[in-house]
């Protein structure tokens, strides 16, 4: 089996054109070396090695080798071999040229008017942890060593079919276990075959919204929103509609011109704002989806973080055959980087969206679906669970407290549940919620500005602040360095302004 090196230098003497074997081959490593494909301190195969591996003569290599080191482009060390030195003779004239290539107008990448759109509207953070991250759960409080024990046993002898491609959305272990823990605790009716396993929420709504929507059709999506799904429907070209939110969710109008195609809710816990859907306003909303012919999407991504009364049940179990597409995900109970989430697909749609899937993203990752249905079925997820309701409880009454020491009064939102992972600092009309994150941001303090959920001109100004994830001993201090930015764009907001 050759080395990297001699295949490497194999595929360069084939792009020379010199007729003598050993000035090809001296071409080939110097420019090796010189585009930095052997870097500095790499060590050359010892000439017998690459003779053998490129079955040329071995002198051919030594005079090779020999003409390297005297031009200083190698050194030699007794007894350790050949390496490409530190600093290069033609490392400066090569840099000038370098630059003088650089001083040429770049190429530039042709983008479509669709991705255009999504660059210019990115609204995924570079940094995912940090304080008052919203949405992401305390990672290091997950059992890690308990859930490696199970995913180590196994994938100690894993058939082969699991290593394969997955084409029966997910394995039947985990929807197994789903169908029982959803039966318990959201209410949800559904049976192990309506179940799709997806790798996380934003492709649950690609794969809905390309099946179920051609281009131009609308939906409805909250006003405000999570920014991630406007950005899926854009991108599938699909229109959306912002219908306004109050304390007991959306308000659906009371008369409707075109029909929407999709209804996108989150009737657990409004997100960003966290009304929790009235009862009437539910069925008010399965009766329109019924009456005309429209799927609702029930986005329930953190519901199981309620810290007083008693649980929200999921819309989709409201009715039986009720239109609705029930949306879950792993990335708030456990971890983000787990990449899972699920979907709940009524019964006509469940084998096509299968299928689609299968053909669109192709399954996987069957290894760890089977670890988590372990989990499931072991108690572990359930218990797990609790224990983070009490954590965050514990923090969110922390920040609770903190906000309302040391900010004036009804900064804390109207709709703010006592649930979810974050919670909303209201600001005046007046205040620049985007200068104010962006200055949070650079110190740090990963706040994100809530003006920037709403499609319309009609926007609340405030910011969001997730408590999951920071301890209690770190919150006050990270609080402080958000104040010192309140102070400086928008001192009203503070107690004594």
């Amino acid at each position: 089996m050759r080395s990297l090196v001699a295949d490497l230098v194999l595929v360069r003497l084939q792009e020379e054109a010199d007729p003598l074997l050993h000035k090809r081959l001296y071409k080939a490593i110097r420019r090796s070396i010189l585009d930095g494909s052997l870097p500095p301190h790499s060590r050359l195969p010892p000439s017998r090695d690459l003779a053998g591996e490129l079955r040329i003569s071995r002198n051919t290599i030594l005079t090779v080798y020999e003409q390297l080191l005297a031009e200083g482009y190698v050194v030699s060390r007794r007894g350790s071999g050949t390496f490409v030195a530190k600093t290069l003779p033609d490392m400066f004239p090569f840099a000038s040229s370098a630059n003088e290539n650089s001083a040429m107008p770049a190429t530039t990448a042709h983008i479509s008017r669709r991705g255009q759109h999504l660059l210019n509207h990115v609204s995924a953070s570079p940094r995912q942890w940090g304080a008052f991250i919203p949405g992401v759960p305390d990672v290091n409080a997950f059992p890690h060593p308990l859930f490696s024990k199970i995913q180590a046993r196994i994938s100690r002898r894993p058939k082969p079919e699991q290593l394969s491609y997955s084409c029966n959305g997910g394995t039947p272990e985990l929807q197994h276990a789903l169908v029982d823990y959803l039966r318990v605790a959201r209410g949800v009716q559904c049976q192990a075959d309506q179940i799709l396993i997806t790798e996380g929420i934003h492709q649950a709504i690609d794969l809905v919204t390309r099946m179920l929507c051609d281009n131009g059709d609308l939906t409805w999506v909250e006003e405000p929103s999570y920014w991630g799904i406007r950005h899926v429907l854009a991108m599938n070209e699909v229109r959306a509609e912002p219908i306004t939110v109050d304390a007991n969710g959306l308000c659906p109008p009371d008369t409707i011109a075109e029909a929407p195609r999709l209804i996108f809710v989150t009737p657990s816990h409004q997100y960003p704002l966290g009304a929790v859907m009235s009862l009437e306003r539910r069925q008010r909303l399965l009766a329109l989806a019924h009456q005309h012919g429209s799927w609702i999407v029930e986005d329930d991504y953190d519901s199981e973080f309620r810290f007083s009364g008693q649980p929200i049940p999921a819309l989709q179990g409201l009715a039986p055959e009720a239109p609705v597409v029930y949306v879950g995900t792993f990335s708030k109970t456990l971890y983000p980087g787990l990449r899972l989430g699920y979907v709940v697909l009524p019964r006509p749609l469940a084998a096509e969206l299968k299928n689609a899937h299968a053909e669109l993203y192709r399954g996987g990752h069957s290894l760890i679906q089977l670890a988590l249905a372990e989990f499931i079925n072991a108690g572990h997820y359930s218990a797990h669970i609790r224990r983070m309701r009490l954590l965050y409880s514990r923090r969110r009454i922390f920040l609770t407290e903190l906000i309302q020491r040391h900010c004036s009064p009804h900064t804390l939102s109207d709709f703010s549940d006592n649930a979810g992972l974050h919670l909303i600092l209201n600001l005046p009309d007046e205040a620049d919620d985007v200068a104010i994150a962006r200055d949070a941001n650079a110190r740090n303090i990963l706040v994100r500005p809530l003006s920037r959920y709403y499609l319309t001109a009609q926007r609340k100004k405030g910011l969001l602040m997730g408590f999951a994830s920071q301890p209690e001993t770190q919150m006050e201090a990270a609080f402080k360095i958000l104040l010192e930015c309140l102070q400086m764009h928008c001192p009203q907001a503070l107690v004594g302004s």
